[in-house]
């Protein structure tokens, strides 16, 4: 009987969030990551076979998790997908932190381990899409969020305003939506 086995992939991916979160991208290295997990390098390689497929099991992971928080939005129009957009990015903080260390660690890299993160919003786009004033209101109130997550991860909610920020987007969205 062999013995059980003790890598688990999700835990990897935790501890290779917290590098990024506290270290930066360029913190994130597989014997960064095998040393805070308490594990060897080939340990590390077991489940991610290189810095790459790390990487974009971070980005997985984040769409995931976000996407799972969307759930049920297939059919809604675009005011309210967007509406619930906002309420999925309040909800979400381990989901926004999955998103954050991927989109650092991914823009660091090679940046075809972008694709994924643009098919994503591409087909956020695609779901926004018309010209009626509703649509062209959900498209400026996802992009304002969008914004606000870019400057979140460079420290603008160090006074916790990100939530009043958010509120300023639905009240905006209120207001241009018919």
């Amino acid at each position: 009987m062999g013995r059980k086995p003790t890598i688990n992939r999700e835990t990897l991916l935790d501890v290779a969030q917290e590098i990024v979160r506290t270290g930066g991208g360029a913190a994130l290295t597989i014997g960064a990551l095998a040393q805070a997990a308490g594990i060897s390098k080939g340990g590390v390689q077991y489940s991610f076979a290189s810095k790459d497929d790390l990487i974009r099991g971070l980005i997985d992971r984040w769409t995931s998790q976000f996407d799972a928080l969307l759930e049920g939005a297939a059919d809604d129009a675009p005011l309210p997908f967007v509406r619930r957009y906002i309420a999925a990015t309040r909800a979400s903080q381990q989901a926004m932190n999955a998103k954050m260390v991927g989109l650092l660690v991914s823009y660091l890299e090679d940046p075809a381990n972008l694709r994924e993160t643009r098919d994503w919003y591409r087909a956020i786009f695609d779901r926004l899409g018309g010209t009626s004033a509703d649509a062209q209101a959900a498209r400026v109130a996802f992009l304002a969020v969008e914004g606000l997550f870019l400057m979140r991860i460079n420290g603008i909610d160090e006074d916790g305003l990100w939530s009043n920020f958010l509120d300023d987007v639905e009240a905006v969205l209120d207001r241009l939506s018919t």
